[in-house]
């Protein structure tokens, strides 16, 4: 089995999005009418993201135009 773990920052470069959104959707949880964060994987003190799991979290959150 061989997961790609990206740090913190580096989801954040993947994502296009701001560390604050991270941490904070990792803080809040779920919330009514905001866009969940992507799932993470906590090894002692060190936060990382799947590369397949943020992958997928785009897919799910992807808008089409109407």
């Amino acid at each position: 089995m061989n997961i790609r773990l990206l740090t913190e920052k580096e989801a954040c470069q993947y994502l296009n999005v701001s560390r604050s959104f991270l941490a904070r959707s990792r803080m809040e949880g779920r919330r009514e009418g905001r866009t969940p964060g992507p799932p993470y994987i906590k090894i002692n003190t060190a936060i990382r993201y799947s590369f397949e799991d943020l992958s997928s979290w785009l897919k799910e959150h992807r808008q089409e135009v109407r």
